[in-house]
Order: structure tokens, then sequence, then C-alpha cells
């Protein structure tokens, strides 16, 4: 199982950017995927997931209204369209990957199997 994070970059305070989480090796019909950041000195944060049997999506208060995770079944990828950023969001942004029948809070990073390197974004003010 692998999952591939792309697509981070510098923008400036207020910019967007959309970030890729490419599976292989992994059916995407069972599982959950969700994305976590983490910001230098700073624990493993969630952002959002999307289940992916049903599309439904659920995101962290902070970045309601901002974020915007998608999936795109022909290519086996998870989108995560940042808009609005802001310099405090400067983190590695990692993509994560669970069963969805497993009982958990979706935001404890713990509970999720399977994780891409992740990709540095870094929001300049």
């Amino acid at each position: 199982v692998q999952l591939q994070a792309s697509g981070g970059g510098v923008v400036q305070a207020g910019g967007s950017l959309r970030l890729s989480c490419a599976a292989s090796r992994l059916s995407l019909n069972t599982q959950t995927l969700a994305w976590f950041r983490q910001a230098p000195g700073k624990e493993r944060e969630f952002v959002g997931r999307i289940r992916w049997s049903t599309g439904s999506t659920v995101y962290a208060d902070s970045v309601k209204g901002r974020f915007t995770i998608s999936e795109d079944s022909v290519k086996n990828t998870v989108f995560l369209q940042m808009n609005s950023l802001k310099p405090e969001e400067t983190a590695v942004y990692y993509c994560a990957s669970r069963n969805s029948l497993r009982v958990g809070n979706r935001a404890d990073a713990s509970s999720y199997e399977y994780w891409g390197h992740g990709t540095l974004v870094t929001v300049s003010s």
C-alpha cells in the first residue's frame, strides 16, 4: 500500500493551493482518507477526511469553509483544496487511510493504518 502526497509549495497568505494524495495497491472503496498536518514543534493535527464509498466529508473547525476534500475514483486520488491560507497553517501535510468500518476518533492519527510521506506547505505573510 502506498499513499503519495504532492502539491505542496510556497504561497502567500490569502492564497490557495491544492494537494493530491494518490493511492496505489489499496482498494479505496473500503477506506476513509484523511488529511493531517504538523507544524514545527507541534503535534499532528486533523484537517479533514472523506469516506470514499459515500463521498461524505468532515473538517476540523479551523478549516471549515476554506478547505475542501474531494476524490477522483478514476485516478484513485484524493485532493485537498486549500483557500484563504494563513501563515500559521505552514506545516507538513500528510494523507492517511484507514478502513471505514474501524471504530475510533477520526481525528486520532494513531487510528490510521497507512500514511504518505507528507508534502510541505509554506504560507508566507
